[in-house]
């Protein structure tokens, strides 16, 4: 482990070194790259070197210890040692757990798709709650929520909503999310009190950059048509709304949330290049593609990740058996735990794969 992380820190150097660089600077897309390389670096960087200061603390207690003839030094010594030991195990576990290999993506910002599943109306309803659940989350941890294009369901909520989330790491977290989440409850228009059971699959997808998917805008049909809001009525009279046909694979992305059909425009090629990076992704690597079937799924009740129980205030996780009793608080946006939990069960997964390769 030692000799990795000084070839880490050695490359942090370099890499220090060149961004400075005139060359470097004035090339936007290569200055970005290694911008990203060092600051993922620095932060190994900066708990290695406060671990080798550990280290040196320790060895100066042992040498004391084992050479110091005064009594009251070398129970100082001993005292000291006592405190630094633990703090050595824990730094070399996070040291550990840093130098798992990261999924590329987990640095990017997000498209993010709910849609209601099983259940209809109350589908729809529940979709419309998790998209507020996501949005407070999203505030908690002072990224940007921007929405693209929705459809809303007849007794509220949303059939679909999709929405671009911007900030540090977001993929790395919210991509936990994807899969089908299953709500316990009664329903408003429920006159006999009994609980019914419903679904909404959310889809997270990383946001693709121009360098990774490569568009050839004379495979792309653009349509324009006017943006209407709650109850029908129109947001507009000007064709500002914007649908995106990719003509090759029949994928079709609308977006009318902004007001000028130029940035409506940019947001549905992004949302469309995301969709189409996350085909590739299927198609060059069978894991991935796996895990988005298990992940997402059809949206039905059967196939789920997460189940909200409202009589019981109940909310479990099913992938890692993690259930609490605070189903509001959830709702809420208090979904950190699950996460975190989640991706602690992901590193220790990949720390298995690595000790058994």
């Amino acid at each position: 482990m030692l000799d990795q992380l000084e070839a880490i820190s050695e490359r942090f150097d370099e890499v220090a070194q060149q961004i400075v660089q005139p060359e470097v600077v004035s090339d936007q897309k290569r200055f970005m790259k290694m911008s990203k390389e060092y600051k993922d670096l620095d932060k190994i960087v900066v708990q290695y070197r406060a671990y080798k200061q550990l280290l040196e603390e320790i060895d100066n207690a042992k040498q004391i210890i084992a050479t110091e003839k005064d009594e009251d030094f070398r129970e100082l010594a001993k005292a000291e040692l006592d405190e630094l030991l633990p703090r050595r195990e824990t730094m070399e576990e996070t040291l550990k757990e840093m130098l798992i290999p990261k999924d590329p993506n987990d640095s990017k910002n997000v498209i993010l798709e709910i849609r209601g599943g099983t259940g209809g109306d109350e589908a729809a309803i529940f979709a419309g709650d998790l998209f507020r659940m996501y949005q407070r989350f999203c505030e908690k941890m002072g990224w940007r929520m921007s929405l693209v294009d929705f459809t809303e369901g007849t007794s509220g909520g949303y059939k679909e909503i999709v929405t671009e989330v911007e900030g540090e790491d977001v993929y790395g977290k919210l991509k936990f999310e994807s899969g089908v989440h299953r709500v316990q409850r009664v329903p408003a228009t429920e006159t006999q009190g009994r609980i019914h059971t419903s679904a909404a699959s959310v889809a997270v997808l990383p946001e693709a950059e121009e360098v990774d998917v490569e568009l050839n805008m004379n495979d792309i049909r653009k349509d324009t048509f006017c943006s209407s809001g709650a109850g029908g009525q129109s947001v507009n009279t000007t064709y500002s709304a914007v649908r995106l046909t990719h003509l090759p694979t029949g994928l079709v992305v609308q977006c009318q949330d902004e007001r000028s059909q130029l940035k409506n425009f940019d947001k549905a090629l992004t949302v469309l290049r995301s969709r189409l990076y996350e085909i590739e992704l299927q198609k060059h690597n069978e894991a991935i593609a796996s895990q988005r079937k298990t992940m997402v799924g059809s949206g039905d009740r059967s196939d789920k990740i997460r189940t909200y129980n409202y009589p019981q205030s109940r909310v479990t996780d099913h992938r890692i058996g993690l259930t609490v009793y605070n189903l509001p608080a959830v709702m809420d946006g208090d979904i950190g735990d699950f996460i975190e939990q989640l991706r602690i069960a992901e590193n220790a997964e990949r720390l298995k794969e690595g000790a058994t390769a």
